[in-house]
């Protein structure tokens, strides 16, 4: 939520205007925007926003170290460094730790455990769910009014509203999260038995929940993303490449035929299965059958002459 600074009414993340006094809730972000030179060499682009994020992307990178080959080889494979800029007004957002770059304006940070014997709490709570989860076991706060930029990562940034995912929310694949705003709830979610046994993932989840934005990373961008809109249907995908889902989904880990025999011969053995009312995102491109050794032609193709000589060289 945005807060006007003037009457301190509660108004959506996307509001320009205050609907009680009129004050443009645009100009203080412009005030900022402005003492801050984003775009001073046109090598940086803003690619997307919603709420109080922006996405920035790095047309080039145009540093010299010791990871300018590679840098190299990423441009050439049109691979690019993105940040995430949060413009706050009077609000606030939470974070991965480790994930601010600067900070500009009125900005404290804090841990939001509390204080006391509910910070202890909170701490062996986030601690726990860190374990099970990838996440961090502490995640800062930001407020205030001013900007905060993320530190630049090659992963695809994910804007997301959250409660487009249903009343229940979404479930959250592990490492994905980046960032959220503080009114959302969150919490770490059971799979249920058979995703213990049957999944490589483990077993626990992130799920948000409420009206808020969520900021995701993805190894492949949103274009190439599958979104499946389940009404009273059922999803099998063979493999982990379900990045997020509804949490109104059943979620189960089964064989892909009704027979042990038949599983064996398909090659398919066990797929993940969502069923009931809601949605999915699907990254088809990451490791999944195809990509195995033993299906993947690449994989299985016999050495060229560069392998030859680097393993001559290697004896």
């Amino acid at each position: 939520m945005t807060i006007c600074p003037k009457c301190n009414t509660e108004l959506p993340d996307t509001a320009t205007t205050c609907y009680n006094c009129g004050t443009q809730i645009q100009a203080v972000e412009n005030r900022f925007l402005k003492q801050v030179d984003i775009n001073n060499n046109s090598n940086m682009k803003a690619i997307a926003s919603l709420g109080k994020y922006t996405v920035y992307e790095h047309q080039q990178d145009l540093s010299c170290d010791e990871h300018c080959i590679g840098a190299y080889f990423a441009k050439e494979m049109n691979v690019k460094k993105r940040q995430v800029l949060v413009t706050l007004n009077n609000n606030s957002t939470k974070i991965q730790a480790g994930a601010m770059q600067w900070v500009f304006g009125d900005v404290e940070s804090e841990t939001g455990l509390g204080s006391g014997i509910k910070a202890v709490g909170n701490l062996l709570k986030g601690a726990v769910a860190s374990m099970v989860t990838s996440e961090t076991a502490v995640k800062p706060l930001y407020k205030g009014t001013g900007l905060v930029m993320f530190e630049p990562t090659y992963k695809h940034i994910i804007l997301e509203d959250v409660a487009s995912w249903g009343e229940e929310g979404v479930v959250l694949d592990d490492g994905i999260f980046l960032a959220c705003d503080t009114q959302l709830t969150e919490k770490v979610v059971d799979k249920g038995w058979s995703a213990t046994l049957g999944s490589n993932k483990g077993c626990f989840n992130l799920c948000l929940s409420g009206h808020g934005i969520a900021v995701l990373e993805c190894p492949i961008p949103r274009e190439e993303l599958i979104e499946f809109n389940l009404n009273n249907d059922t999803l099998k995908i063979d493999g982990s490449m379900a990045i997020m889902w509804s949490k109104s989904l059943q979620f189960t880990v089964e064989r892909s035929s009704k027979s042990l025999i038949g599983s064996m011969f398909n090659k398919e053995g066990l797929v993940n299965v969502y069923r009931g009312t809601g949605k999915v995102l699907m990254a088809p491109t990451i490791a999944g059958t195809l990509m195995n050794e033993g299906l993947n032609p690449v994989a299985n193709a016999s050495k060229g002459p560069l392998d030859k000589f680097q393993t001559s060289i290697s004896d």
